[in-house]
């Protein structure tokens, strides 16, 4: 026999008058359920990518950090202790997991030749050379020397950099270093402005 919606609501009802009349405590039980999610898990404190605000995030992974076994993450949460958020994190960055955990998430260098349908795997070695064989071609052919008065300028305005939310002051302060003054690079931006 099936039982009808009804006929459920009313047994379930019952159900949980009769737990409360009986004088069972389900506290032990909810505490438990609550805790099996991230019982056994690691915590890495770390910054949401999303925005400029860098909220912070601990992640949790499972996994006991031997060499056979792969982490895996199975929840992520706002970080109470983080001066900026305290725990709360916005629509974005309370999704951080399924961005982590996504079989279409690209690991691998993927690379379309121009002129080309075809998308080729290629390795990480390649695509730094490439990048490093690019910047220099680039900063030979378009950097401006002196201005029009014969000043001399070291600008390039053909390249630019954008810093991103979770990297450090440090970080941020070594980029316009290492690009405007080791390389002339004029346009640099950060993700904050976007």
């Amino acid at each position: 026999m099936q039982p009808t919606r009804r006929e459920f609501l009313k047994a379930g009802t019952l159900g949980g008058v009769a737990v409360s009349v009986l004088g069972f405590d389900l506290t032990p039980a909810y505490a438990q359920a609550r805790e099996l999610k991230i019982a056994r898990t690691t915590e890495t404190r770390s910054t949401c990518p999303y925005c400029s605000v860098s909220c912070g995030v601990i992640i949790h992974t499972l996994g006991d950090r031997s060499r056979n076994v792969r982490p895996t993450v199975v929840h992520v949460e706002g970080d109470a202790d983080h001066p900026i958020n305290q725990g709360t994190l916005c629509p974005k960055g309370i999704t951080l997991k399924q961005n982590i955990v996504n079989d279409r998430r690209l690991t691998k260098v993927r690379y379309r030749a121009p002129g080309s349908r075809v998308w080729e795997e290629r390795t990480w070695d390649w695509a730094i050379d490439r990048i490093a064989r690019l910047t220099k071609e680039t900063r030979d052919r378009r950097l401006i020397v002196k201005d029009a008065a014969g000043r001399g300028i070291n600008a390039l305005t053909s390249m630019g950099v954008i810093g991103g939310c979770t990297d450090t002051n440090e970080i941020n302060y070594l980029l316009v270093k290492a690009f405007r003054a080791g390389l002339g690079v004029i346009p640099i931006e950060q993700q904050s402005r976007i």
